[in-house]
């Protein structure tokens, strides 16, 4: 998606705030800034990001380890259209960030995965339109197995309406139809996915209002991560091998998908460094209120980061990686660390 690789170097370009010292912004990013050369320590502060990097791709002589889709052996397959709606849904209910926050500490997505893989091999109705658009809080938790009220659950309620009426009345009920109407095209998907299910795209809830579907704006200026739409897209591709529902001949388009784990990872790589104050926030496990410069910039340049390092295993090393391996790549890695310090953001957009 150009639109998402244009988006996040325009932020990685402008990651500072006005009137505040060096020290302090958010985020010190990864290569050379256009726009301020003249502070010559900015420039070398960027400069020594792109060296970490190099070291990065050099370490890995551009082999990024090949991590299969389901590792952690969570997710339900069956090599069909249940599939396809399994993984749509989950998509739209990601909870990625709630237990992070104290509210919840056991709930996550791998529950959220194998809660729905559950719920459909005892029902293979649960996720059926007429019923996703009719369901309450209670009945959803009873979906999930999850023994309490669930944090925003009226929002992932109504978010769980939505997705059942629209599939309904624009692809039969089935998500297989929205991606048979695709005709193999991971571009084209996304561009459905955006058009018919707005919900579904990674917007800060608190500047969705009044805004063109699919974008934020950062500084006046819209900006664009597609994050959901992306990630079904690279799920139907991973659980399918590439074949089938997952056959896309433009999935190299694809972005990484920002989220929290790999911002993190990035950090501990040495590849995004933060400032004083956002550092103590993240170290704190404060909360990075959801729609701030400091969340945009963390996952946006996230995605310009992995850009830049896919760029350069294919200057050196003559390899075309997709950057969904390399997503993949890092979640692995993180998920397995659980020292890992990442930013915590209380939101349905994740």
């Amino acid at each position: 998606m150009e639109a998402v690789r244009a988006s996040a170097a325009w932020v990685a370009s402008r990651s500072s705030h006005d009137n505040v010292d060096l020290q302090d912004r958010p985020v010190l990013f990864l290569s050379v800034v256009t726009f301020c050369p003249a502070v010559s320590w900015w420039y070398i502060e960027s400069i020594a990001c792109c060296s970490k990097i190099e070291k990065v791709v050099d370490k890995i002589q551009g082999n990024v380890p090949k991590v299969e889709w389901d590792f952690e052996g969570i997710h339900y397959f069956d090599n069909g259209p249940l599939t396809v709606q399994y993984l749509f849904i989950l998509d739209a209910l990601l909870l990625l960030l709630l237990a992070s926050l104290g509210t919840d500490k056991d709930l996550s997505y791998d529950h959220l995965a194998s809660g729905l893989k559950l719920a459909l091999e005892k029902d293979k109705t649960a996720l059926d339109a007429d019923r996703l658009k009719n369901y309450t809080g209670p009945e959803l938790r009873h979906l999930l197995n999850w023994p309490r009220p669930l944090p925003i659950e009226e929002e992932r309620v109504r978010l769980l309406h939505e997705v059942g009426l629209e599939l309904e009345r624009s692809f039969g009920g089935q998500a297989a139809n929205l991606v048979k109407s695709a005709g193999n095209s991971a571009a084209t998907l996304i561009e459905l996915i955006t058009r018919h299910f707005p919900v579904q795209q990674l917007i800060g809830p608190c500047l969705a209002i009044g805004l063109f579907p699919g974008s934020f704006t950062l500084k006046g200026h819209q900006v664009f991560l597609y994050k959901r739409a992306q990630i079904f897209v690279a799920d139907l591709w991973g659980a399918f091998k590439g074949q089938n529902y997952g056959e896309f001949h433009d999935i190299n388009s694809i972005t990484i998908f920002a989220d929290y784990i790999v911002p993190a990872v990035l950090r501990e790589l040495g590849i995004l460094k933060y400032g004083s104050n956002l550092s103590c926030s993240i170290d704190s496990n404060c909360e990075i209120v959801p729609g701030s410069e400091e969340e945009m910039e963390i996952r946006a340049c996230s995605i310009y980061a992995v850009e830049k390092m896919r760029d350069l295993i294919s200057k050196k090393f003559g390899k075309q990686l997709l950057s969904i391996d390399i997503d993949l790549w890092l979640w692995s890695c993180g998920v397995q660390n659980m020292a890992l310090s990442h930013h915590r953001t209380l939101s349905i957009y994740y």
